[in-house]
């Protein structure tokens, strides 16, 4: 049925977002006027600014599952990012069985995949862009980073695909973190010739080993409608740690919230009326930055791939700042308008808007340039390698199917006895009977540092790497969060306790139904090392292998830990 255009009007709002509660697959497109009413967003103010992040160079739909665990601990507990499933509908009011309540939880999520489609696809992006924009001329739209990285074609062309779609699609600036992976020499290559009078690349914090000398601008003044704009730039301050230091060998980076500080004064001292950070910390690390920094009226953040609904206000010691989070993979694009009288703000407006590719039609241009760019690829991309009878998915705390499908992988072709799959938290979503195509297997796997590895490794090794990636994502100070999701574990079982401390959050590590004891060694298969030099297969002829030989995927078993001291945890899913 066709929503109202009350309800539109309270859809993804503070207190309410509408539903509609369709059957078919094209129930979406069936309504004529669906789209006009479902992104009918009017501006509101006189500053505005479109924002999406974590798109992973998926230039086409796709469907991609949210998390059904995500787990809070300490002050992040039941806050967002840390709600999902029911939890987050109640807490955003979003109704069950909605399309809005498929775009941000895993609920019910094969039926309803099947019910709403596909999302995302720049074509569709580049069209809800232009529409919005037309409304709010003056809007500057942000780019929040891992744009060139993440799909077999962004692999393949270095990241060209991605860096002409940006600028089709009319990014004004844009912050980066994946981008880096493909290395300093590319990336400024990028910056000084494709983007140059096009694209600002921003970022406060990364700067020379040396001498400390900035390697981007920290920011960009604009001016809109009369209104002095300042947009400052934060790069993932844990770039060198979570991906290979030799990429970016003579660059720093870090949070540095104090030289944060000096920005925003120094913006603010040239006249800016509104300072907006586009972020990829982290939703949790721009929460924390929030409280520290003041003179930041929004933070539009990435990193960390939450779909948010709303923002989070947070108070200062200068007032107050709206922290924000816009999802992954293209799904959502995030509308912010400010009414700015006297020289400050007096209200703002925020709406995060699901990409329903049935309800928006492809933008020609843009369609034009994923053809084009798709096209010399065309014939690897869609040979089918296998077909899963299961739902195919990555997000998540621990686990996901595909995560298991690539630890299965890696232990059937390399003769492991454990695997280890790092917790990224970028990669599609197949829904059963669907055919494992190659663009579809490298979605979860391409990455500029692929290869596989076998290690002889001690027991005692093993629960410190299963303790320090843990720390990385249940420590209870944000700040101290330098990683994705815990790494994926096949054939070991263990229990988890988020809530202990460093060092202690691991126990009861068996092997096959024995404890693992710390002098023994064992067989360890893994990918994506981070230091310099290695060797191996590349994953992704690692997962073909296992694929050709298997030809029919069955569900996975996920093998997860057992978790203690969560019950009752709003990051986990009822029916998770």
């Amino acid at each position: 049925m066709a929503i109202s255009r009350r309800d539109f009007l309270q859809t993804l709002a503070f207190a309410a977002a509408a539903g509609m509660a369709l059957e078919r697959g094209d129930a979406l497109a069936a309504d004529a006027g669906a789209a006009e009413r479902f992104y009918d967003v009017p501006a509101f103010g006189n500053v505005g600014f479109l924002h999406f992040t974590d798109c992973h160079a998926q230039l086409v739909p796709v469907h991609f599952r949210e998390p059904s665990v995500n787990i809070g601990i300490a002050e992040a507990t039941a806050r967002p990012p840390h709600l999902v499933g029911e939890h987050l509908l109640k807490a955003f009011g979003i109704a069950p069985g909605s399309a809005n309540a498929h775009a941000f939880t895993y609920l019910d999520f094969e039926a309803a995949a099947r019910s709403y489609g596909r999302l995302g696809g720049f074509a569709h992006l580049a069209t809800l862009v232009k529409r919005l924009r037309a409304a709010r001329p003056q809007a500057l739209l942000l780019d929040g980073g891992d744009t060139w990285q993440g799909s077999a074609t962004a692999l393949w062309t270095d990241g060209q695909d991605m860096v002409d779609a940006a600028k089709l699609l009319g990014v004004d600036l844009m912050a980066g973190h994946w981008e880096f992976t493909l290395g300093a020499k590319r990336v400024q290559q990028i910056v000084e010739n494709d983007f140059k009078g096009r694209i600002g690349f921003l970022a406060q914090n990364v700067k020379t080993l040396d001498f400390g000398d900035p390697v981007f601008p920290a920011y960009d003044l604009r001016t809109q409608n009369g209104v002095p704009v300042a947009v400052i730039g934060q790069a993932f301050p844990y770039t060198p740690i979570a991906n290979p230091r030799y990429f970016v060998p003579e660059w720093s980076f870090g949070i540095q919230d104090e030289h944060m500080q000096k920005v925003v004064d120094e913006v603010r001292a040239k006249g800016a009326k509104v300072v907006v950070v586009l972020s990829h910390n982290g939703m949790d690390v721009d929460l924390k930055m929030a409280t520290r920094v003041t003179g930041v009226d929004a933070i539009l953040g990435g990193h960390t791939h939450d779909g948010v609904p709303a923002p989070t206000l947070v108070k200062n010691a200068g007032g107050q700042t709206l922290v924000t989070n816009a999802g992954s993979n293209g799904k959502f694009l995030g509308v912010l308008d400010f009414d700015v009288q006297g020289g400050r703000v007096r209200d703002f407006r925020y709406r995060l808007l699901p990409v329903f590719s049935n309800l928006l039609p492809p933008d020609p241009a843009m369609q034009a340039h994923i053809d084009a760019v798709r096209k010399p690829f065309a014939q690897k991309l869609a040979e089918p390698l296998a077909v899963t009878e299961g739902l195919l998915y990555r997000r998540g705390n621990f686990n996901g199917t595909w995560d298991q499908l690539i630890v299965d992988a890696i232990m059937a072709v390399k003769g492991a006895e454990i695997a280890f799959s790092p917790g990224f938290r970028w990669g599609t979503t197949l829904l059963p009977g669907q055919a494992i195509t190659r663009e579809l297997m490298m979605d979860q796997l391409a990455i500029t540092y692929p290869h596989t590895t076998l290690t002889e490794m001690s027991g005692a090794t093993i629960k410190t790497i299963l303790e320090d990636v843990a720390d990385n994502l249940f420590n209870p100070d944000p700040y101290y969060q330098q990683g994705g999701d815990m790494v994926r574990v096949g054939g070991l079982e263990y229990t988890c306790t988020p809530s202990e401390k460093a060092g202690a959050r691991i126990s009861a590590m068996r092997l096959g139904g024995k404890p693992i004891e710390a002098d023994k060694t064992y067989r360890v298969g893994g990918w994506a090392p981070v230091a310099e030099g290695a060797k191996g297969e590349p994953i992704w002829d690692v997962v073909e292998a296992y694929l050709r030989d298997t030809k029919v995927v069955g569900p996975r078993r996920l093998n997860r830990p057992t978790l203690v001291g969560v019950a009752g945890n709003p990051g986990i899913g009822t029916s998770a």
